[in-house]
């Protein structure tokens, strides 16, 4: 995939995939800070999901971004891998202007979400409908990745472009204008400074990483940082499987 100048293409959507009216966009969110917010929007058909939407603080951008690919109020879904405020405070915003959205997430996740003031909307259980079959035929398959950082936190495969939507898994500080990771030492000891504090231990990494064999992963689409793409997925996997962090960290002696 072709470079992207994240200073050049904040300001649009820009496509990810499209093959046979499948299309996925990074939204392009201006956050000049190392914990930029990566927002994901997969079109399909009469189907659009907002893959993590995001913070109040930048809904008006990503509403901006999403009204140059269609009618914002025309998405139907909102995947949230869990309940932190950047990844989901935004989806109060969003269930105004289209309450019939539904919103794909964990039982335990589910739990949390009403608390940001939207008690009562269309909630899919992505543990018990693991598979989300799309009007052309491409599927989402949502994966559970328990304790990181959330014990109900999830991926999202897509299977027709090969793309997992990580969430907090494989993020990395980063303020660099490369969207894509062209150099993988330093993606490594990005991803190092934000797993340390954030992911549970490495039972839990190595743990997700064995329940993604088999799946062709060829691009890895974190809700941080930066954009991980075929040529260093193996070398990520392979990262993140014997990786210490969180309590392998503060409880040394015990690991």
């Amino acid at each position: 995939m072709k470079q992207i100048d994240i200073t050049k293409a904040a300001h649009a959507p820009t496509v990810l995939y499209e093959n046979n009216g499948h299309a996925i966009y990074w939204l392009g969110i201006a956050e000049p800070t190392a914990f930029r917010s990566n927002v994901y929007l997969i079109r399909d058909g009469k189907e659009a999901l907002l893959v993590d939407p995001g913070n109040r603080a930048f809904f008006s951008q990503v509403w901006q971004r999403v009204a140059q690919i269609m009618p914002p109020d025309q998405v139907s879904g909102m995947i949230v891998c869990h309940q932190d405020p950047d990844v989901a405070a935004s989806m109060a915003d969003w269930l105004g202007i289209n309450p019939q959205m539904r919103v794909y997430t964990s039982p335990r996740t589910q739990v949390l979400l009403p608390y940001y003031g939207c008690p009562d909307y269309d909630y899919v259980d992505v543990e018990a409908n693991p598979l989300l079959e799309l009007p052309s035929g491409a599927v989402l398959h949502f994966k559970a990745a328990p304790f990181l950082h959330f014990p109900g936190a999830f991926a999202s495969f897509d299977m027709a472009a090969g793309f997992l939507f990580s969430g907090d898994v494989f993020a990395s500080l980063d303020v660099g204008s490369r969207l894509i990771a062209e150099e993988f030492e330093m993606l490594a000891g990005n991803m190092g400074m934000f797993h340390a504090d954030y992911m549970a231990s490495n039972i839990a990494t190595h743990g997700f990483v064995n329940s993604l064999t088999g799946l062709d992963v060829r691009m890895i689409l974190p809700q941080h940082g930066q954009l991980i793409g075929t040529d260093f997925v193996a070398g990520a996997m392979h990262w993140l499987a014997g990786l210490q962090c969180g309590t392998d960290l503060i409880y040394p002696e015990l690991s």
